[in-house]
């Protein structure tokens, strides 16, 4: 079962959480990436639940209107808040200072990769959907002729009438994508229910805009990571993914799936229970 609940962690920083499983398991952090929201875990809380986890997914910033800062002051959104938004969740659900497992996908996958390497002392383990390693994706933009196509949409989102442009003909932009990338339409109108709208997409945006061309450096990661990519991804190429060993010194798992595109927890969402609730039980906290 999913509760829902508002976690504040700072002044004009009300966040909106669904959780799931005992109050006193072990925490997993679940950070969503872009073009869905923390529904892309709505089956991931129960399993983890039932499992004797205390699994959090957030609305992050910009998401949750209750944590929806000015979008045009792209400062707003600068990574270094976004990461600082992550831990003082786990701290405000888990305790000051807690270790939990983290699973990121999409931009929610950067965060948990600098979490990881910048404090592998809390991070028990990583589970990551879709996101190369930073440095195995920057590899790939210079070597793969391919990636930079397929990440074109990082520039187009610069431009002041992006998110127009994303939300127009009720948002057939991204509707058109989700459907490529094999996402159940169910699961799309849930996630437009949180981001379908001017306000939401102009700060999901801002993700974007604040990063910009330059990238701070990263560690490689020595935590116990499980990297699960879909071989149907449209925005990661082969080389991003499996590049990514090269950046991790810790125990590694990379799944590869067939027939399968950018967002694996929900269009395998049994298969992707089945790797993450095996790759904890290996690494317990």
């Amino acid at each position: 079962m999913i509760e829902h609940a508002k976690v504040e962690t700072g002044p004009g920083l009300v966040f909106d959480v669904a959780l799931a499983g005992p109050q006193d398991g072990p925490l997993v952090l679940m950070l969503h990436g872009f073009a869905v929201s923390w529904h892309i875990y709505g089956d991931q809380l129960p399993a983890l639940g039932a499992a004797g986890f205390r699994a959090m997914a957030p609305s992050q910033r910009g998401y949750s209107p209750g944590a929806r800062p000015d979008p045009a002051v792209f400062a707003h959104y600068d990574i270094d808040l976004l990461i600082a938004d992550a831990l003082a969740l786990a701290d405000k659900v888990g305790g000051a200072g807690c270790r939990f497992h983290l699973v990121g996908h999409d931009w929610g996958g950067s965060l948990s990769w600098e979490i990881a390497a910048r404090w592998p002392e809390r991070v028990g383990t990583l589970t990551m959907f879709s996101r190369p390693h930073p440095l195995s994706f920057a590899r790939a933009l210079e070597q793969d002729p391919e990636q930079p196509h397929r990440s074109r949409h990082h520039k187009a989102f610069l431009d002041p009438g992006a998110a127009a442009v994303v939300l127009a003909d009720d948002c057939a932009w991204l509707r058109v994508r989700h459907a490529a990338q094999h996402v159940p339409k169910q699961k799309t109108e849930m996630h437009l229910s949180v981001l379908g709208n001017p306000g939401a997409m102009e700060a999901a945006l801002a993700w974007y805009r604040a990063r910009g061309k330059v990238h701070r450096p990263i560690d490689t990661v020595t935590v116990p990571t499980l990297y699960v990519w879909g071989e149907e991804d449209d925005t990661v190429g082969r080389m991003a993914a499996e590049g990514t060993r090269d950046f991790v010194t810790g125990p590694y798992q990379f799944a590869a799936l067939p027939g399968v595109g950018h967002y694996p927890p929900d269009q395998v969402p049994d298969q992707a229970n089945a790797l993450m609730l095996a790759h904890l039980a290996r690494h317990p906290l």
